[in-house]
């Protein structure tokens, strides 16, 4: 039982960083759009973490600030996910 908890334990652990990647002269909008991209096994990777991808689904033209969290998932999952802010 005890193995079982700490398994569990194990797989529940993750580590989730926020970061400041640029920012601009623009004024800070209300809008905020996300891009994200999964990385499995450092071979796998899908979806699209750009800045012009999280802009387009926020239809932000002027973008004020630019973000990105990582959350690492005991090193096999790896989520990048960029938060622009702007109008």
């Amino acid at each position: 039982m005890f193995f079982f908890a700490l398994l569990t334990a194990a797989m529940l652990s993750a580590c989730t960083i926020v970061t400041p990647v640029a920012v601009s002269s623009n004024p800070i909008g209300p809008k905020v759009g996300q891009a994200s991209s999964t990385i499995i096994l450092g071979i796998i990777g899908f979806g699209d973490a750009s800045i012009q991808k999280a802009a387009k689904n926020a239809g932000i033209t002027k973008v004020s600030t630019v973000d990105m969290q990582t959350s690492n998932y005991l090193g096999i999952v790896v989520i990048y996910n960029v938060i622009v802010t702007g109008e």
